[in-house]
């Protein structure tokens, strides 16, 4: 199985977590893409995306995203397996927290992606956020907070990565 994992990194803490991301999966199963140099296009080759974004100011998508936003409406996701995973202020923007991992998950759900990685809501303090499920338990990918919580991001992203191991193999007996 072939995945790739896509990210926007402005201060390198969505890549450094992207990194270690990898690590978790057997050697060379995770191929990383910065999006600011490679077309979203590709994405089309890999079994399963993993996709990286961070939240800046009031809710807003870091720029890399946002200069290639339009081309999401252009993937074909249709049954594709994705996993997503964020980066946040909880306490700085406790309003907008995890808000452009929300919007990305909208936008993979709208091309078909079919997504996995939902990640409970537990030991994060925050007033608002578009990265809810529906019923508010979970967010819809790994919500990580470098700012406030960077002693808690390693665990976070390995609990993570075994919890999409296992809901990959999952899906492969089926």
């Amino acid at each position: 199985m072939k995945i790739g994992l896509f990210y926007g990194s402005t201060t390198c803490y969505t890549e450094i977590a992207a990194e270690k991301i990898q690590a978790h999966f057997d050697c060379d199963v995770v191929q990383l893409h910065n999006i600011k140099d490679v077309a979203l296009e590709q994405c089309q080759q890999f079994d399963l995306l993993i996709l990286g974004i961070s939240t800046w100011d009031y809710g807003e998508l870091q720029e890399d995203w946002e200069s290639h936003w339009a081309e999401i409406s252009d993937l074909n996701l249709e049954g594709k397996v994705v996993a997503l995973y964020g980066m946040g202020d909880q306490i700085g923007y406790s309003e907008w927290f995890q808000d452009a991992l929300g919007m990305l998950h909208q936008q993979v759900i709208a091309q078909g992606g079919y997504v996995i990685g939902y990640w409970p809501i537990q030991g994060y303090e925050f007033a608002a956020s578009k990265a809810l499920t529906d019923d508010k338990s979970h967010f819809v990918g790994l919500a990580l907070d470098e700012d406030n919580q960077y002693d808690l991001s390693d665990q976070r992203i390995t609990n993570w990565c075994q919890q999409l191991q296992q809901e990959i193999a999952e899906l492969l007996e089926h």
